[in-house]
């Protein structure tokens, strides 16, 4: 996929890194990449984290640390009732370069090593306490602190997102097009759909259209799209008492039982009974 350029120095300032509590009502679609690594936690919020080639679902306390020049976005849904919220970690090559060439810092460079596929991280309290105080840290210590952070990390479980190191190409119009695809589909899911409706948004036949959005996203549209209605049939089970039939044509299927179908095939459970588990968590 074909993402936008990202100019993080121009937004830091002196500081010899980025570190910032991010809250909006929701996460957008913006599919970018910049040098920088990024270590991003999400204190709250949901829907679909996209790195290279890879796309799943993200939620609370979803940590990943991205290399350099790797694309990404975090997309979801508006929320109404909460905000979303995370705290985002950038810093570039030179900064961490003069730590990495230490033995001591050796778990940390094979851990930025590994990054150019993205990471996903398991946390715990200690972690993410200091991952939350790092943007009100100033001075030596929030450079000490971000160098413990990773050093931690390196103790922790890590997986793999994308499933090979992702080449980003730039170019400016295919990172408009998909961008005005996806966001036309989170804000329409709910609604029917055709195939030639979003290939002409982007001017291009259904087969090509086909084509290049599998190309960008790793997913074909009809996949991507049930993605999008299953998650927000989710939270609608759990949020609202709607019966499962009006939730289904809601969320934009046009039948009841291909509703129940895709989902049993997301999310290896029928409708009432993710209802039924996830009412009794909250």
């Amino acid at each position: 996929m074909k993402a936008k350029f990202e100019d993080i120095p121009s937004v830091k300032g002196t500081s010899s890194f980025h570190a910032y509590r991010f809250q909006v009502p929701f996460f957008e679609f913006k599919w970018h990449y910049h040098p920088e690594y990024e270590l991003t936690y999400i204190v709250k919020g949901s829907g679909y984290r996209i790195v290279g080639n890879s796309y799943e679902q993200f939620s609370d306390g979803d940590l990943v640390l991205l290399g350099s020049n790797l694309p990404h976005t975090w997309t979801g849904k508006l929320d109404n009732t909460v905000a979303s919220d995370a705290v985002v970690i950038q810093f570039s090559k030179e900064f961490i370069m003069p730590f990495l060439g230490w033995h001591e810092s050796n778990q940390i460079k094979q851990l930025l090593a590994h990054s150019d596929r993205g990471l996903r991280i398991a946390v715990d309290e200690l972690l993410v306490s200091n991952i939350m105080e790092l943007p009100n840290i100033h001075g030596i210590d929030k450079i000490l602190k971000l160098v413990w952070i990773l050093e931690e990390i390196t103790k922790r479980e890590c997986d793999y997102i994308a499933t090979n190191t992702f080449h980003n190409v730039v170019s400016k119009k295919n990172e408009l097009r998909i961008n005005k695809v996806c966001t036309f589909l989170q804000n329409n899911f709910n609604q029917k759909i055709s195939l030639q409706q979003v290939a002409d948004l982007i001017y291009l036949t259904e087969s090509n259209f086909c084509k290049f959005f599998k190309k960008a996203t790793g997913k074909t549209y009809s996949d991507y799209l049930n993605e999008l209605r299953i998650n927000e049939a989710c939270r609608m089970l759990v949020q609202t008492e709607q019966t499962i039939s009006e939730i289904s044509y809601a969320c934009g299927f046009e039948t009841l039982s291909y509703f129940n179908r895709v989902f049993l095939f997301k999310k290896a459970m029928t409708p009432s009974a993710f209802r039924k588990k996830n009412s009794s968590e909250v």
